[in-house]
C-alpha cells in the first residue's frame, strides 16, 4: 500500500507578523519557517498505519526550496520518500489542490494524510478538495484513525461532540490535534534524511479563483474602562454591553 501525506511549510506561530509594503502579503523579515503544526499528526498516522500494515510512504510539498526543510523533518520522522513540487507564486486553495491530486495519482497513493489546516491561511479545505478532484473518500478533523482491510473507522470532532464514521479506500484523512503523540526525530534518523534524494518536480499549472486583495491586522485593544466600583454600577454596565459591545 502506498501511503502519502501532504506537508506545508509555514510561519512559525511564535513569529511576530507584520505586514508587507504592498498590503498583500507578510514580511519576511525576520520569519521563521517550520512544517504545519497539523501535518505532524498526519505524518505520525503515516507512519503508524506503515507500521501495523505495511507499505511505502512519500511526502508531498508544494512551494519553493525553503519547503525542503519541512520535506527533511518528514523524513527524519521516518517518511521513506519525499517529493517537492516546485512553485513559489501565490496559489488560492483549489490550485494547491490540483497540483496535489496530480502527483497523489502518478504516486498511485491509496491512503492520504493531510493536517486539518495550514496555520499561515486556514482555510481548511485542501485535504477536501483533492478528495474530490481524485474522486477518494474523505473523512476531516479526525481524532481516532484505524484501518482493517479496505474499511476504514474514524472518530471525528464535530461541534459539542464527537462522531464515528466509516469508509473505504482510496481515502484522505485530515488530522486533528489529538489523533495521536507525534514522535520525535532520532538522530539516526535525522542523518539518514539528509542523505536522502528529494524528487524535484515542476507544479501542475492551475488557475487561480481567489485573489489576495489587502491584508490587516486586526485593531488594537482599547484601554479598559471602570465603570464603578459597586453594585450602583450595574445599570450603566448592562446598557454599554447592551448599546456599545452589543453582545445582549
Amino acid at each position: 500500500m502506498k501511503i502519502a501525506v501532504c506537508v506545508s511549510h509555514v510561519p512559525d506561530t511564535a513569529s511576530k507578523i507584520n505586514i508587507a509594503s504592498n498590503g498583500k502579503n507578510i514580511d519576511q523579515s525576520g520569519i521563521t519557517y517550520i512544517i504545519n503544526p497539523y501535518d505532524e499528526f498526519a505524518i505520525e498516522e503515516a507512519l503508524k498505519t506503515k507500521e501495523k500494515h505495511g507499505g511505502e510512504t512519500v511526502a508531498i510539498s508544494l512551494g519553493s526550496d525553503a519547503n525542503k526543510e519541512t520535506l527533511r523533518k518528514a523524513l527524519a520522522m521516518g517518511i521513506d520518500n519525499a517529493v517537492l513540487l516546485k512553485d513559489d507564486k501565490y496559489r488560492d486553495s483549489l490550485s494547491v489542490a490540483k497540483a496535489l491530486a496530480e502527483e497523489i495519482k502518478s504516486q498511485n497513493a491509496e491512503l492520504v494524510f493531510f493536517g486539518k489546516q495550514s496555520v499561515d491561511f486556514d482555510n481548511s479545505v485542501v485535504g477536501q478538495l483533492t478528495s474530490e478532484l481524485l474522486g477518494y473518500n474523505c473523512i476531516s478533523v479526525v481524532v481516532s484513525f484505524s484501518l482493517d482491510g479496505n474499511k476504514i473507522i474514524c472518530e471525528r470532532e464535530i461541534e459539542g461532540g464527537k462522531e464515528v464514521v466509516e469508509t473505504t479506500l482510496p481515502a484522505i484523512i485530515t488530522a486533528q490535534k489529538g489523533l495521536n503523540e507525534p514522535r520525535y526525530a532520532s538522530l539516526k534518523g535525522i542523518m539518514a534524511a539528509k542523505k536522502k534524494e528529494i524528487l524535484e518536480k515542476p507544479a501542475l499549472e492551475a488557475e487561480n479563483f481567489v485573489e489576495v486583495i489587502s491584508m490587516k491586522k486586526p485593531p488594537s485593544k482599547q484601554a479598559g474602562r471602570i465603570i464603578g466600583n459597586d453594585v450602583s454600577a450595574v445599570p450603566e454596565l448592562v446598557k454599554i454591553l447592551h448599546e456599545e459591545a452589543k453582545v445582549i
